[in-house]
Order: structure tokens, then C-alpha cells, then sequence
């Protein structure tokens, strides 16, 4: 594991944009297709829309999985992330080979069976995560999950995540803010052959340091990142004001 500090969530956007781009053209190249897994939320703005201003991808080969929806919320909804990924991302680009979005108004249990079916057959070359106030990897929260093979997965949203999502404006109340998603698993993120993981702004700093600096421990999800071959930390000044102890970077 390895981190990049930029001064700014601006440049942090073109740094981890200009990593992912790299990593979907080399695994076009070597294999003819990309699976890449895309976040969502405020940490991925800047980055998506480097993305979508590159002209090298040949999208046609690239096949994308996403990695959390919130259970019950209408794709109609602000804060929903099938909405997000298609206003940001699948409208902005030529047409993919296939995407998969989380459909949180279908049963639950049988929309992971659905995904985990289909995610068998594509190993991941490129995964884009972000992490959240309370060191969350997807919608994991503490204490994850470090177990479970299975690909997509039910999780319960804790309070920290659900005033998060509350505070970034996606939603109007707390009350309004579902406890329970679809998440992609922690085991599945970790099999993506290079991780991205944009973290901006100076609220994420203390998840920034336990996910760093602590033993990996599933009290902090993110932690798990520093035992992946090809995972790359890309932070801001706001986000990295916390670190004390030295780290690579690149």
C-alpha cells in the first residue's frame, strides 16, 4: 500500500483519474476487457469527472460493477447511487460492454444472489473506493465483515454512516436515511487486481489515520487496505493532517 498527497481535492482528482485510466488501458490491452468496480459519494467527484474527460478508453470493453445502493430508495431519490452513477458517469461516456448497478428496490437477498452470479465471471482489475468518516470500506461498517466470501452482501448502516450521509446533503432529515444497503463485501473489494482509494477532505483525516497507522483490524474496515499487493491512498492535505508515522508514497 502506498499513499499520494495532493494539495487539494481538485488534483487529487486528476492524479487518481490518470492511475485509474492507466490501470483500465493496460488491462484492455493485456486482456481485451476491463472490470472495474466504481464508488460513489462526495470523495469520487473530482475523479469521475477526470475520468469521463479521457478520450484513450475504448469503453466498449470495459464492463462495470458498482459498489453499494442504498435498500429501499427509489432510483428517483437525490441520494440514490444508481442515479449518481448514471448522471456522473454512464451518460457522460460512449455505451460500456454491461453495467451492473445494486437494485435496492428489488429483494434484497435475491438482487445479491444476482450480482454475486454474474461478479463470479469477472475478476476485477481496477476497483475505485473511497472511505467513509467512520473508516467504512463500501457500506461495510464497523465491525466488518472480514469473513464472508460472498460477493455482494445485507448490511446494517450505523449511525456515524447514516449522519454522514445526512450531512453531505443527500438527505433532508436523519430519519430519512435508510439502515440497511447492498455492499460488495470486503473479501470481494480486495480480490480487485489495483485499488484506488480517493479520500478528500479534512473530516476523513481521523478515519485516514486508523486506517493507516492502526493494526488492520476490522474496527476500522479501511485498514484492511494495507495487506492489498496494488493499493494506492490517494489524500489531500486536509485528509493526511493526522499522519504521523512515515508511509510510501508515490
Amino acid at each position: 500500500m502506498k499513499i499520494n498527497i495532493s494539495e487539494n481535492p481538485v488534483e487529487l482528482g486528476k492524479v487518481s483519474a490518470a492511475a485509474a485510466i492507466d490501470g483500465i488501458n493496460k488491462a484492455i490491452a493485456e486482456k481485451g476487457q476491463a472490470n472495474v468496480i466504481l464508488a460513489t459519494g462526495a470523495s469520487q467527484f473530482e475523479t469521475l469527472k477526470n475520468i469521463v474527460l479521457d478520450q484513450s478508453i475504448d469503453w466498449s470493453k470495459v464492463v462495470m460493477f458498482h459498489l453499494d445502493e442504498y435498500i429501499g430508495l427509489p432510483e428517483t431519490e437525490p441520494a440514490s447511487f444508481r442515479k449518481y452513477l448514471k448522471e456522473r458517469f454512464l451518460n457522460l461516456v460512449s455505451p460500456l460492454k454491461a453495467s451492473y448497478l445494486v437494485n435496492g428496490e428489488n429483494d434484497p437477498e435475491a438482487e445479491c444472489k444476482r450480482l454475486n452470479d454474474i461478479i463470479a465471471a469477472h475478476p476485477i482489475d481496477v476497483a475505485l473506493v473511497g472511505i467513509g468518516e467512520n473508516g467504512h470500506l463500501a457500506f461495510n461498517d464497523p465491525p466488518a465483515d472480514f469473513d464472508t466470501e460472498m460477493p455482494y452482501i445485507v448490511v446494517n448502516l450505523d449511525e456515524k454512516c447514516r449522519l454522514q450521509q445526512f450531512n453531505e446533503g443527500w438527505f433532508k432529515t436523519i430519519e430519512e436515511v435508510p439502515k440497511q444497503a447492498i455492499s460488495m463485501s470486503i473479501r470481494q473489494i480486495c480480490k480487485s487486481k489495483m485499488i484506488i482509494c480517493s479520500v478528500p477532505d479534512a473530516r476523513k483525516a481521523e478515519a485516514v489515520k486508523n486506517s493507516l497507522e492502526n493494526e488492520v483490524s476490522n474496527n476500522f474496515p479501511a485498514s484492511i487496505l494495507q495487506t492489498h499487493d496494488n493499493c494506492i491512498f490517494y489524500l489531500d492535505k486536509p485528509s493526511a493532517a493526522l499522519l504521523t508515522k512515515t508511509i510510501n508514497t508515490k
